[in-house]
């Protein structure tokens, strides 16, 4: 069988390329090469971000396959098959290493839910965004109705999901889907240069930064700010603070540690 999903590591940064021909769809079995190679990126200690990709220039990846969605038996069937992918998106937007999507062609249904699980998004000016499963006559189901409003308010992700409608990247950059729009040529290199930024800062302030963002969004202010504090708390008495403020002072480079 072929490698479905290929990993490549340099420079600190793992990039994770799906490749199943011709969409690079989210198979059952894409979703299980997906699911070990994040394993093995977040337990490689030489590797501080990720970035994940689609093979070819056509699709980043253009939805779930939907030979499988034809082979629902049930709902109960259904809800399970929604709940395994919903799984493996959650471990990238939980992932304690920051995870960067390079977004280099079509970006649709479970394309577009595990692009908005990753925490940047680089896209392709040739890129086109939505979730379409409503033409389908489903919802979308591995987090689509949850993320997308809280990416892009809930007015418009509400006219995206019920109308399957499409959006340039453009126009996904201003309602704030992705973070940056490059060249199809350069939308990788964009993603790299941007991991290797990251990757050059301590790991324990990118982790501690990352983890109040994703909690912060789901508590009271007031809980987010302790947590907030706790965290600061925490990074202070490491080695990289203390490196940190001391290089800022003798105007000199850091050299973090990740301790």
């Amino acid at each position: 069988m072929a490698e479905l999903v290929k990993v490549a590591v340099e420079e600190r940064v793992a990039v994770l390329t799906i490749d199943n021909p011709k969409v690079n769809a989210l198979s059952r079995q894409t979703m299980e090469a997906l699911d070990a190679a994040l394993t093995a990126a977040l337990a490689n200690e030489a590797v501080k971000v990720l970035v994940i990709t689609g093979a070819g220039t056509f699709a980043f990846i253009a939805g779930a396959d939907v030979t499988e969605i034809a082979q629902i038996k049930n709902g109960a069937h259904g809800a399970e098959m929604a709940s395994q992918g919903q799984a493996v998106i959650n471990r990238i937007e939980q992932s304690p290493k920051p995870v960067i999507a390079a977004i280099n062609g079509v970006c649709l249904g479970g394309g577009n839910e595990l692009a908005m699980a990753c925490h940047l998004r680089i896209a392709s000016d040739r890129a086109r965004f939505g979730q379409p499963e409503i033409n389908l006559g489903i919802i979308p189901g591995f987090g689509g109705t949850q993320r997308l409003p809280r990416l892009i308010g809930k007015a418009k992700a509400t006219e995206l999901i019920l109308t399957g409608d499409l959006i340039t990247a453009q126009e996904a950059h201003r309602v704030g889907l992705v973070n940056q729009v490059v060249p199809q040529d350069q939308v990788l290199k964009a993603a790299k240069d941007l991991a290797r930024k990251i990757a050059s800062k301590g790991h324990v302030a990118v982790r501690l930064a990352l983890q109040a963002i994703e909690e912060g969004l789901e508590q009271r202010l007031d809980e987010g700010l302790a947590n907030e504090a706790a965290a600061f708390g925490t990074v202070a008495d490491t080695e990289d603070c203390k490196e940190g403020v001391k290089a800022f002072l003798e105007k000199r480079r850091p050299q973090f540690k990740d301790r």
